[in-house]
């Protein structure tokens, strides 16, 4: 359909003088083929106007049903009509977009005529060409159709559902707004409703008003009409009761206060009475028994001497209790009297003054400290190391607390004397001081907290000034050749300090002139010393295992008596209230006595540690006195922690996956919330005891 013949060539045109049927003698020069060339030229002129009304007739036709000329135009336009059937045939079939420019453009017929022709045949061409394309097949045509028959119906049926959908959503609001709105006013009316009957409970029918000239029915009928109350309360009657109405309500209080007091258990456990339980077998139940022989008792009394147990060991406070007492004697007289000074007090406060007490202080009403610490296991967690700034490269042999529990001191063998101020967190440090020529065996502040005394094996020792950060270089003493004197103890008044020397000499300096002012000696060697009564006496032991009491008054000794299975006396210390006193060997044993016991001639301790196998170095109390630290330096992990009460080792001390190495000093802070511990790896460590609130 698209590419059509190509046609045959058409007679060329008669006004280029050239003669189509004609012979060869009618040539150009002869007359008789000028004479017909001028009639087929006069036969052009007339085709070609009927050409040219051709051509209108088919501009005015619509534009897609152009009639079908009867003649192609090229056979009018070139002069010639086709007289034979077989060319005009093949003229008929012939395409008009076959037709070429270069051959029209020789003849005679104007050029705007032609272009006008040619563009109508293409035009007409396009259109049958693109409905020739677009033309489906019949099948498809139907398919289509009822493909958009069935999205029509389709989308009605969506906008009917859509529709559907929003009107049942609008009934749905107006059914909700509705209720809600009902239910605000079913609410309001209730409200109202109460309020009147509370009104006319306490007042009276106000909303009913009584008018005379009504009968009884009337009024009551007015009333229901109104919605007011159905009874009207009688004010004159409100405080007379009758004798029968007080006794029915005083049964009714009795029987209510007796049903409170006897009440049921909701659930019985039948089992309780049938099982018997054995109180003697079990340690913590021995102490539910009544007898000694006592041991099967049934469950309801098991359960019975638990409560009570129970409640020995918990009591009730005073302030909690409910006194009925209180309240049936306490008059209005009272009451209207304390009202008018300006307060009333609760009627079941017994104690006023304390009450009053409480309220004008703001201090803590409960201390852990004062408590009793338990036996068994220590509450406690590892800290931070207090010289974790500034480590020590060689043994700690000094560790201790200041009297204001946040400085604390630390000194060893590299001649440094550190301080630390001691948070728990960072533990920053404030000062370290350089002793060139004196390795320090031991360090302490004075009790007052002005000075630190510095000590080792030199004939001197140092003496540091706090407040005037002033370092003195103090010795040797005078008419003393002691060579060495790193073991001291400072008097708890802050005005001796007592050397060990040589010999079992036991030298006293005075910490304001820093001058020998007495000398005590012993049988044996001076090993060890401790200070009681505030200063005014010194304790002391050495190698004959005897234990010296010293009157620094009368500078005698008033009491000497042998520490019990002790040979060489290796450390000594006092509690600080000074009962007791604790003595260390070098076997390893630790005595513990009462002081008052021993001087009144008993010589057997209290109690005898052996916790420990190497020689006792060191021995320290807490400040309450419940806590009693003994190690050894000989070995790794060898300090303990006693619980003085009990007299028993605390059973998780020292930590079992963590090593103390060789300890060698520990110190408790004032207030016993921290400890801290020094080691021959040049650490302190440092530890929160949790019993213990303050520092």
């Amino acid at each position: 359909m698209g590419m059509l013949s190509r046609p045959r060539q058409p007679p060329r045109a008669c006004c280029q003088g050239q003669g189509t049927h004609k012979p060869r003698s009618q040539g150009q020069g002869s007359p008789y083929g000028r004479a017909a060339k001028a009639k087929a030229c006069s036969q052009g002129a007339a085709k070609a106007k009927a050409c040219i009304s051709h051509a209108a007739k088919s501009k005015a036709a619509p534009m897609g049903t152009l009639p079908r000329p009867r003649q192609p135009p090229w056979a009018c336009c070139q002069g010639q009509a086709c007289t034979r059937p077989r060319q005009a045939a093949k003229a008929k079939a012939a395409p008009t977009s076959r037709i070429q420019l270069t051959e029209l453009v020789g003849s005679s017929i104007p050029r705007i005529l032609i272009l006008g022709r040619i563009e109508e045949a293409g035009y007409f061409l396009s259109k049958m060409s693109l409905i020739s394309q677009n033309i489906p097949p019949k099948s498809k045509a139907k398919k289509t159709k009822r493909e958009d028959i069935n999205d029509l119906s389709s989308m009605q049926g969506n906008k009917d559902t859509q529709n559907e959908y929003l009107d049942v959503s609008r009934m749905n609001k107006k059914k909700k707004k509705k209720e809600h709105n009902e239910e605000n006013e079913m609410l309001v009316i209730e409200q109202e409703r109460e309020m009147k009957k509370l009104e006319n409970s306490l007042f009276g029918s106000l909303y009913s008003p009584v008018e005379f000239g009504k009968d009884d029915k009337e009024e009551i009928q007015d009333k229901l009409e109104k919605g007011s109350a159905l009874f009207i309360m009688d004010r004159s009657a409100n405080s007379m009761l009758s004798v029968h109405e007080e006794d029915a309500e005083l049964s009714e209080i009795s029987n209510d206060e007796l049903e409170t007091k006897q009440r049921k258990p909701v659930w019985v456990d039948e089992e309780e009475d049938k099982t018997n339980i054995n109180i003697a077998k079990v340690n913590r139940l021995r102490k539910l028994r009544k007898e000694e022989d006592e041991s099967l008792i049934s469950g309801a009394d098991y359960v019975l001497r638990l409560r009570a147990q129970h409640i020995k060991l918990n009591p009730g406070t005073e302030w909690a209790q409910f006194d009925s007492r209180s309240r049936n004697d306490k008059s209005f007289d009272d009451e209207s009297s304390d009202e008018e000074n300006g307060a009333v007090l609760a009627h079941n406060y017994k104690n006023v003054e304390a009450v009053e007490d409480i309220l004008q202080t703001n201090e803590n009403l409960v201390v852990r400290s004062s408590t009793k610490l338990l036996p068994g296991r220590l509450e406690y967690s590892r800290l931070v190391d207090a010289n974790a700034e500034d480590p020590s490269n060689a043994p700690i042999n000094s560790v201790q607390f200041h009297r204001n529990a946040q400085l604390l001191l630390a000194a060893g063998l590299d001649r440094r004397l550190r301080f630390f101020q001691i948070d728990g967190k960072r533990n920053t440090k404030i000062q370290s001081i350089f002793l060139d020529d004196c390795p320090i065996r031991k360090a302490s502040f004075l009790p007052d907290g002005s000075q630190v005394i510095v000590a080792g094996r030199r004939k001197f020792f140092y003496s540091f000034d706090l407040v005037k950060a002033k370092v003195d270089k103090i010795g040797p003493l005078v008419g003393r050749e002691e060579k060495s004197l790193e073991v001291f103890e400072v008097s708890p008044d802050s005005s001796t300090i007592a050397f060990v020397g040589n010999e079992g000499y036991i030298l006293l300096v005075s910490t304001k002139t820093k001058e020998l002012i007495g000398t005590l000696k012993m049988n044996g060697t001076a090993r060890s010393l401790a200070f009681a009564d505030d200063g005014q006496q010194l304790l002391s032991s050495g190698g004959d295992g005897q234990v010296y009491h010293w009157d620094l008054r009368t500078r005698a000794c008033f009491h000497k008596a042998v520490d019990a299975g002790c040979i060489n006396g290796t450390s000594l210390s006092t509690s600080p209230n000074g009962k007791l006193f604790a003595a260390g060997s070098d076997s390893g044993i630790v005595n513990v006595y009462n002081r008052e016991e021993f001087l009144g001639g008993k010589r057997k301790p209290i109690k005898t540690i052996e916790n420990l196998t190497t020689k006792v170095d060191f021995l320290k109390f807490n400040n309450d006195a419940q806590i009693l630290a003994i190690s050894s330096s000989m070995k790794k992990n060898s300090l303990k922690l006693i619980h003085v009460p009990s007299f028993t080792v605390f059973s998780n001390w020292p930590p079992l996956k963590k090593s103390l190495q060789y300890p060698l000093c520990l110190d408790f802070s004032p207030g016993g919330g921290f400890m801290a511990m020094g080691n021959a790896g040049g650490k302190v460590l440092l530890y929160k005891l949790h019993h213990y609130n303050h520092a």
